[in-house]
C-alpha cells in the first residue's frame, strides 16, 4: 500500500504529539521533585504537605493600578512545605485585624505568583466572598487550613487564596486555573461553602481574570453569582 503521500499530515501529528509529550515530561519532573521532597521530609521526621506554599504581602497604594507598581509592591514573606513549617510561619504572621488598609495577604502554591497575568492564573478566575471585619480573620484561617491541608474539591485546579483588607470590609478570594470549566468552578464554590460553613446570607461571586484585566478591577463587575 502506498503511504508516501500521507507524510505531511503525519509530521503535523508528530509535532502535536511531541508538544504533548513535552508537557507530560514537565509534569512528571515536577511530580518526581515533589515526591523526592516529601521523602526527604519524612526521613527528617516531618509531615510533608502535598504542595509547597508561599505567603506574599502587598501594601497597596490607593489610586490607579498599574502592572509595574503592583508587581513591585508584592513581597514574598515565607515558604513552607511541611505541617511543622506551616505552623512556625503562620503563628508569626500578623492577624488580619492588625493589618492596615488597603493590604493583601496571599497564599499561593510554589511557582505561582499572585498576579492575573501569571501563566497558571491567566485562564482562570476567582471566587469572591465579602466579610465584615470582625469575622474575616476566622474565615481566613479556616480557608488557609483547608487549602494547605488539600481539603477542597478540585484542589489541583486551585492556585491560591487572597485576603484583601479594606476600609469597610475584608474580602476573601480563591483563585483557580480554568474559568471555562463550569463544573469545576461550581464544585469549588460548593466545597468552599462547605468547609467554611458559610451562612446562607453570604453571597459568593465569580470573576475570570481576563475580565479583571479588561476593567482593571479585582472585585467589581463579577460575572457569576452563587
Amino acid at each position: 500500500m502506498e503511504i508516501s503521500e500521507k507524510k505531511e499530515p503525519e509530521n503535523n501529528n508528530n509535532i502535536s504529539q511531541t508538544a504533548t509529550l513535552d508537557s507530560s515530561s514537565t509534569t512528571d519532573i515536577i511530580d518526581k521533585e515533589s515526591e523526592e521532597r516529601q521523602a526527604r521530609e519524612l526521613k527528617a521526621g516531618l509531615h510533608p504537605l502535598k504542595n509547597k506554599f508561599m505567603f506574599w504581602y502587598t501594601r497597596r497604594t490607593p489610586g490607579v493600578r498599574t502592572q509595574t507598581s503592583y508587581e513591585d509592591n508584592i513581597k514574598k514573606i515565607v515558604e513552607f512545605s511541611t505541617v511543622e513549617g506551616f505552623w512556625v510561619c503562620y503563628c508569626h504572621l500578623a492577624r488580619p485585624s492588625l493589618l492596615p488598609s488597603p493590604t493583601d495577604l496571599h497564599l499561593f502554591k510554589e511557582g505561582i505568583r499572585p498576579l492575573w497575568e501569571d501563566s497558571a492564573n491567566c485562564n482562570g478566575g476567582k471566587w469572591i466572598i465579602r466579610f465584615k471585619k470582625v469575622v474575616s480573620g476566622r474565615f481566613w484561617e479556616d480557608l488557609v487550613l483547608a487549602l494547605v491541608g488539600d481539603q477542597l474539591d478540585y484542589s489541583d485546579d486551585i492556585c491560591g487564596a487572597v485576603l484583601s483588607i479594606r476600609y469597610n470590609e475584608d474580602i476573601l478570594s480563591v483563585w483557580n486555573r480554568n474559568a471555562s470549566d463550569r463544573q469545576g468552578v461550581m464544585a469549588l464554590r460548593d466545597s468552599i461553602k462547605r468547609h467554611l460553613k458559610l451562612p446562607h446570607s453570604y453571597v459568593m461571586d465569580y470573576k475570570p481574570h481576563d475580565a479583571s484585566l479588561r476593567d482593571n478591577s479585582s472585585y467589581r463587575n463579577t460575572w457569576l453569582r452563587g
